[in-house]
């Protein structure tokens, strides 16, 4: 057992954004919801951005959904780049850009209007005495556009530390084919759109399916990358190119599902990755 994520896995929440529907990410495109602001600008200040990921719990009968992204407390003022996952009303293929105001534990936020929609949220910071982590706190609320009216309170989100270490685990096809994998993995900086590279390395147990590997690094929504909890490597082998997409837990441990494409093994499964089992 070696290399858990840098320090604490999870930190946890300063920050929390909404709008209406569903949750999860990434998932689908949705080309319905259009951008008002450009797509791929990048936010002041960006490099020094941290890993976020939270959510909220509508009072006017919205279903949560998942934000993720890069955000910037060290510049005044704080901003960021983030996707809304799983709702009709947000493409989470486009960036949201917050802005805001860091002042002691108080901390509010307001995002730029995305299809007409702006997203607004307050609340404060509070070390969990137990845990010794940061917790946040507040209220949101959505003026204008498809969400228009929806408010409520902001659930516990998370800041993840950098990712780097060490994984081995199992792809284990639909046919029951297993095949033993170990990753070594570094996340980089933020990127314009608010996600974070991954490189590294990647190899096969002798005898299974595969025999080379190679992680390729990216740019989301394709290669390897990590926003909030979600974890994508794309690793090209001798016997095709799997697509692995996975959450990340609390202590390390990651779990999803993968396909292969241009191969001759089983063409999708699930897969896990452990730190312990390295």
């Amino acid at each position: 057992m070696k290399n858990l994520l840098n320090n604490s896995w999870w930190l946890v929440a300063i920050l929390v954004l909404c709008g209406c529907g569903g949750e999860g990410v990434p998932s689908g495109s949705l080309p319905g919801a259009p951008s008002d602001s450009p797509p791929g600008t990048p936010a002041q200040g960006l490099s020094a951005a941290e890993n976020w990921q939270f959510s909220t719990t509508s009072t006017q009968g919205f279903p949560s959904i998942t934000i993720a992204g890069g955000i910037d407390q060290s510049t005044s003022p704080a901003n960021g780049v983030v996707h809304v996952n799983g709702s009709p009303c947000f493409d989470h293929l486009k960036v949201v850009q917050l802005t805001g105001v860091l002042n002691d534990s108080n901390l509010s936020l307001t995002s730029s209007p995305i299809a007409g929609q702006v997203i607004t949220y307050t609340g404060s910071v509070m070390k969990d005495p137990l845990t010794n982590i940061d917790k946040f706190t507040g209220t949101y609320s959505i003026h204008g556009g498809c969400a228009d009216g929806d408010q409520g309170s902001i659930l516990g989100g998370v800041e993840l530390t950098t990712m780097k270490g060490s994984w081995a685990g199992d792809l284990t096809g639909a046919a029951g084919d297993v095949n033993r994998i170990t990753v070594t993995l570094a996340q980089g900086d933020a990127t314009p759109d608010g996600t974070f590279a991954i490189t590294g390395s990647a190899g096969f147990e002798v005898g299974t399916c595969f025999q080379r590997a190679e992680i390729l690094s990216g740019k989301f929504p394709s290669g390897s990358y990590m926003m909030g909890q979600t974890v994508a490597l794309q690793i090209k082998t001798d016997n095709g190119m799997i697509s692995f997409l996975g959450t990340a837990d609390h202590d390390g441990l990651i779990e999803g599902n993968y396909t292969i494409a241009s191969g001759t093994c089983d063409p999708r499964g699930t897969g896990y990755l452990s730190p312990w089992e390295y």
